[in-house]
């Protein structure tokens, strides 16, 4: 039976007694493991603000009408043509309007649904954004600003003024942070827009909106929905698009195939709209694993080292050892002990020293006219992170301590003795 109270004495003092080495073994658990802590907490929160950035502003399902040509031309309706090789140029597109059909009822339906959290209507136009001679083409929004703070974050992204003002003023702008810089505008000033059928109407700034976009910021602007209706000369059920938000993202593929298939219209689910970004989040979160791994594994290769060297200085120890009385195993487990005590010793530091820094990271200021939102540096602690790191750190001192435990195993003692 192992006497554990005597094979952890063993190790303590054999660790004890040669503390520069053990302080060094487990520096280096202590490096690695913060270290990792501190790349992953950043790195992870760095992608989480850069998705936030996009997908907040992302339905999960965008509805629309499609401008598309005809999938049958007139030449393939006539009969005595249909068995000919016929040629077509320049297929044009069907006449279709930008108006959703029966909007509200489609609206009224998606929110019976389960899996939706809220479907809202938008009118989007292009317009001309005027101020005395200057010109400017871009886009208008109409929406309920409400709904999008609640649903879209919208409000993440108002620099000046508030949603609730556009809310509550007639005939009012949310100005894109961009268009106001060029057209020297500020909150409370009157930009004139036209339509592109004409007119001109004026609109009262009730705030600047950034959203961390350079080029939408310098040509989009939000308006109350009735105030774009009645710019654009339609009626209150006039809707050119839905934006729905889901409880599950997950959802959002298979219900987006359903309401095409159900209603005509186009239904893009998010994934498919940021594919090219999600590729590039999942390409950082790759490298961040892969360089935090080796910084664990290298800090695994040099208690494998240490622990190498300190069996050969300790081989008349071990030749004691086993003539005493001491087992291979005993002694195996003699310095396995050391090894896990090293591992574990080392990782917790190195978990403090990686909440540490994260924290310490996360108070650093970082302002950027391109993110006003973000204040400070982002950091993501999450427990997990730190299980994955301890665990990984008492895995690798195992293996690190294993081979040369097991070489202590099989040391002959009259081979040393005889030596000596």
């Amino acid at each position: 039976m192992v006497n554990w109270n005597i094979i952890l004495s063993i190790a303590k003092t054999h660790l004890l007694t040669k503390i520069k080495q053990t302080a060094i073994a487990a520096l280096g658990v202590t490096f690695g493991i913060g270290s990792y802590i501190t790349l992953v907490c950043f790195m992870t929160g760095l992608n989480t603000m850069l998705d936030n950035l996009v997908l907040n502003q992302t339905p999960h399902i965008h509805i629309y009408n499609e401008i598309e040509p005809s999938e049958k031309q007139p030449i393939s309706l006539y009969d005595n043509l249909k068995e000919s090789f016929n040629v077509v140029h320049s297929i044009k597109p069907k006449l279709s309007q930008k108006k959703i059909h029966n909007g509200l009822p489609i609206i009224k339906f998606l929110e019976k649904d389960d899996a939706v959290r809220g479907a809202l209507p938008q009118v989007k136009t292009q317009i001309f954004y005027m101020a005395g001679s200057i010109e400017l083409a871009g886009n208008l929004t109409g929406i309920n600003p409400l709904s999008e703070v609640e649903l879209f974050n919208l409000g993440d992204y108002i620099v000046e003024g508030s949603a609730e003002a556009l809310h509550n003023t007639d005939n009012s702008i949310l100005l894109g942070i961009g268009i106001a810089k060029k057209m020297a505008l500020k909150v409370g000033d009157r930009v004139q827009v036209s339509p592109i059928k004409g007119g001109i109407f004026p609109l009262k700034i009730v705030g600047f909106y950034q959203s961390g976009i350079a080029d939408l910021d310098a040509v989009q602007s939000f308006s109350n929905i009735k105030t774009v209706q009645r710019i654009l000369g339609e009626a209150n059920n006039y809707i050119t698009d839905i934006n729905v938000k889901l409880y599950d993202i997950e959802n959002a593929l298979p219900l987006a195939q359903k309401i095409e298939q159900q209603f005509d219209l186009k239904a893009i689910d998010i994934k498919t709209a940021n594919a090219q970004f999600e590729t590039g989040t999942d390409i950082r979160n790759l490298i961040t694993y892969a360089v935090s791994i080796t910084l664990l594994i290298v800090a695994g290769f040099g208690i494998y080292n240490i622990l190498n060297m300190l069996i050969y200085e300790k081989m008349n120890d071990i030749a004691i050892l086993k003539a005493i009385g001491f087992s291979g195993k005993d002694v195996q487990l003699i310095f396995m002990s050391q090894a896990m005590i090293i591992g574990f010793v080392g990782g917790v530091l190195g978990l403090l020293i990686g909440y540490g820094l994260s924290s310490l990271i996360a108070t650093v200021p970082f302002e950027t006219e391109a993110i006003p939102t973000v204040k400070t540096y982002p950091i993501n602690i999450q427990p997990s992170f730190f299980i994955i790191g301890f665990s990984f750190a008492m895995l690798s001192t195992f293996l690190a301590g294993y081979l040369p435990s097991k070489k202590a195993k099989k040391i002959d003692p009259v081979k040393i003795i005889r030596g000596l």
